[in-house]
């Protein structure tokens, strides 16, 4: 009995050397991560393990009831041979692997085969081989989660159940109790054996294959850190320089190079020290293949090239998208047809949708920044009618009669169209700009309300050379003016502080007018549907600019009590925090 464990266990290695020859095919390894295989792929596992099954029988023993001897290996049977074999490893792996359905099969297709070989067991391992089947089926799970030592308790029990039938079907009944009291514990104990071996072996083969792709992963995700900032604008030659040499670095290609759709846009690697220029039928080939629209997204197109056409060997071609549009291809050079691997395909695929996705992202970005810059200018063009109207007004009073006050407004008038005209097309000024708009203005006021209105600035001039949004300052003050004194008669204070403190520039505007309650104070300048009555909508617009180019951090404070005035305050950040 020993020594036919002995030998039997010998066998189990011939079917794990299988089983690692098995592991190469691609269909074999998808088993292992799909939640359901393909009818084709089905029908495939199925005559795999089918034929894993017979081969397990063909390298049995060949057993003789009669003299209780066995051969080396399995031959003609008589009617009182039998086979001592590991044809219960390939059908209870299917199961285990494949579920139900290639478990079964693969049972059916090994349990007829055995049945036709004869002897006096052949019934009743051919009906044995199906149960092994059924049982590993049993305990089937997805993605690979079965554990070895279910596994070996599974194997032992397939094949305890192949003693039990040989028991109850193989006739004459002697013969099968000596043949299972030879066998039987052998071949439960390598079965069970062999079952582990051969799941421990795909295991770990695939967790090399899992490793590499977490390596392939490890280098993608680096690539797309380096290459992300070179991508933003687009797909232009710099970007594409910079792209093409991080990726020769990182995947030690013999080329690297990046095509638009008309023309190589960087070719980094073998040739480029000598001014490579791609050759005519390469670059005829990837447009062709652009133009008619053979080169899909997640898919590489390879161009096979001999010594004579390509003298950097192999390439891949990938195509690079934007919105679903191919506008170029990315394009790897390899020594020798030998390099074009499985996972260099599937790494090469991988990092034209990366580089395709990151590209989206530049475009997304640029729609934004224009998206934004236009709704900043929009904010800047705004100018209070009657302020024009009033003050126009006012000069012609003023012409015959103080005619130097005249000129007067007349210069500051202009200065304040001027700076609110250029203030339109620009996207960021200083706050000394920013605050002769605003003295303009308020001396405009003063000459209008001369023993009505007084101005104090407080002013540190080491903060005048911050920058901030046009027009910023202008709507916070006229709001004060028009809607803060709006029934002060005299008396009429309006303070301007600029101050710059560690995180920044302190800006206030304070007046000492009709004022709020805080409820309204507190909401006034966050909802563009603000009261009239107080300004709102100016104060709104000014907020809103401040959150787009700086952030929360600068948002406008509003205090303000009932009959005794309204602060606005806001705090502009550093230089290094302006977008």
């Amino acid at each position: 009995m020993f020594e036919l464990l002995i030998t039997l266990i010998e066998r189990v290695g011939i079917i794990v050397t299988i089983a690692f020859v098995l592991t190469r095919f691609h269909f074999f390894r998808q088993m292992f991560y799909q939640d359901q295989l393909s009818p084709k792929q089905n029908m495939t596992a199925i005559l795999f393990f089918g034929f894993f099954g017979i081969i397990g029988t063909y390298t049995g023993l060949n057993v003789s009831t009669d003299s209780l001897q066995f051969n080396r290996w399995a031959s003609e049977l008589a009617s009182e041979d039998a086979i001592a074999n590991s044809r219960v490893i390939g059908i209870v792996i299917a199961g285990l692997l494949g579920g139900p359905k290639v478990g079964i099969s693969a049972g059916i297709i090994a349990g007829v085969h055995r049945f036709t070989l004869g002897g006096f067991t052949g019934l009743a391992c051919g009906l044995a081989t199906i149960l092994a089947g059924v049982i590993a089926s049993y305990f089937y799970k997805k993605n690979n989660r079965v554990k070895l030592r279910t596994a070996f308790w599974v194997g032992a029990f397939a094949e305890a159940v192949q003693m039990l039938v040989i028991i109850i079907v193989a006739r004459p009944f002697e013969q099968a109790w000596a043949l299972v009291s030879l066998i039987g514990l052998p071949m439960i104990l390598a079965n069970g054996v062999g079952v582990v071996l051969v799941l421990l072996v795909i295991k770990s083969v695939l967790r090399e294959e899992e490793k590499a792709g977490a390596l392939q992963a490890q280098k993608t995700l680096r690539i797309a850190d380096q290459t992300l900032t070179y991508l933003r604008n687009g797909l232009d030659r710099t970007g594409a320089e910079s792209v093409c040499r991080i990726i020769h670095k990182e995947l030690n290609t013999s080329a690297v190079s990046i095509t638009d759709q008309k023309n190589i846009l960087a070719h980094i690697g073998l040739g480029h020290d000598h001014h490579y220029q791609e050759n005519p039928i390469q670059t005829k080939i990837t447009m062709d293949v652009i133009d008619k629209g053979q080169i899909q997204m997640g898919t590489s197109e390879l161009i096979h090239c001999n010594k004579k056409d390509c003298p950097l060997g192999a390439v891949i071609v990938a195509p690079l998208k934007e919105r679903d549009e191919i506008i170029g291809t990315l394009k790897f050079y390899f020594h020798s047809e030998n390099d074009l691997t499985e996972a260099n395909r599937e790494l090469v695929s991988g990092l034209s949708t990366m580089i395709s996705h990151q590209l989206e992202i530049g475009r997304a970005d640029r729609v934004y920044q224009l998206a934004k810059d236009a709704e900043i200018k929009a904010l800047q063009a705004q100018m209070h009618p009657h302020f024009l109207f009033n003050t126009l007004n006012t000069i012609v009073s003023l012409i015959r009669l103080h005619p130097v006050k005249a000129r007067k407004m007349l210069i500051s008038l202009s200065h304040f169209i001027r700076q609110n005209l250029s203030g339109a097309t620009q996207e960021i000024i200083t706050l000394e700009q920013e605050l002769k708009q605003v003295q303009s203005y308020l001396s405009i006021y003063e000459e209008r309300f001369k023993d009505r209105l007084t101005i104090h600035y407080v002013i540190d001039e080491d903060a005048l050379s911050e920058l901030l949004p046009p027009l910023t300052l202008q709507p916070i003050v006229e709001n004060a003016i028009i809607h803060g004194f709006k029934d002060k008669e005299s008396d009429c204070v309006l303070e301007v502080t600029i101050e710059k403190i560690r995180h920044g520039v302190y800006i206030s505007i304070k007046d000492n007018g009709m004022g709020m309650d805080q409820a309204t104070a507190s909401e006034i300048h966050k909802i563009s549907a603000g009261s009239s009555e107080h300004g709102g909508l100016a104060l709104y617009n000014v907020n809103r600019r401040l959150n787009i180019l700086f952030g929360e951090a600068s948002m406008l404070q509003v205090e303000s009590t009932v009959n005794s005035g309204t602060a606005v305050n806001f705090i502009l950040p550093k230089k290094e925090g302006v977008n």
